[in-house]
């Protein structure tokens, strides 16, 4: 009665695993509408998918975030496919990121750039896809992934304004309220809340 019982549990136990790994794979693919990247957008992309996973380097190759120059040496020497386009208008798609998430994900396994480029010469798109989503799980699953934003887009900076000793204010300068009369304004509102009685 227990065998059976077992054996009955098992293929929707494999059904419930299939489905966890397509899920996976689905939140990996959603990355793919940042692209196209340009070099440095790429390697962007890929070193904050690998960070957002706590995965920990084992050397200091592994630890490296891959640059603009390290996706072309990577080019240069077959573990990435070819970008479309050349020179500055050279771009780079989803199996690219698909790619280079598998260099890094096996050098902080400790593994060689040599044995990389024999996993990577077998590797079905398939396979690629699914190895890599299996090794970011936790981050794509926790929603970590979620802040990785598209290198091209525009770098984001924000105002320091001193109000008083140990009080600032913070604003990001694409923000309505960085205007200066606004800025002035809850400074302003910030030093009057501090002359209140119950607050000093």
């Amino acid at each position: 009665m227990l065998a059976r019982h077992w054996l009955a549990a098992r293929p929707r136990a494999r059904y419930s695993l299939v489905t966890m790994v397509e899920t996976i794979v689905a939140l990996l693919r959603a990355h793919s509408k940042h692209a196209p990247w340009n070099a440095r957008g790429l390697a962007a992309h890929a070193t904050a998918l690998v960070d957002a996973a706590g995965m920990r380097p084992t050397n200091a190759s592994a630890r490296a975030t891959p640059s603009a120059r390290a996706v072309r040496f990577y080019v240069a020497h077959g573990l990435l496919d070819h970008p479309m386009g050349r020179g500055t208008a050279a771009t780079y798609h989803y199996r690219h990121l698909l790619q280079l998430l598998a260099i890094k994900i096996r050098q902080r396994e400790g593994q060689t750039l040599d044995a990389i480029k024999g996993e990577l010469a077998g590797a079905t798109g398939d396979a690629l896809e699914k190895r890599v989503a299996q090794s970011l799980a936790p981050a794509l699953e926790s929603g970590a992934d979620q802040a990785v934003q598209n290198d091209d887009a525009p770098a984001v900076s924000w105002r320091r304004i001193v109000v008083a000793d140990g009080i600032e204010l913070h604003v990001r300068d694409d923000s309505p309220a960085a205007r200066g009369d606004i800025v002035s304004a809850m400074r302003e509102s910030v030093r009057a809340a501090l002359g209140r009685e119950d607050v000093r």
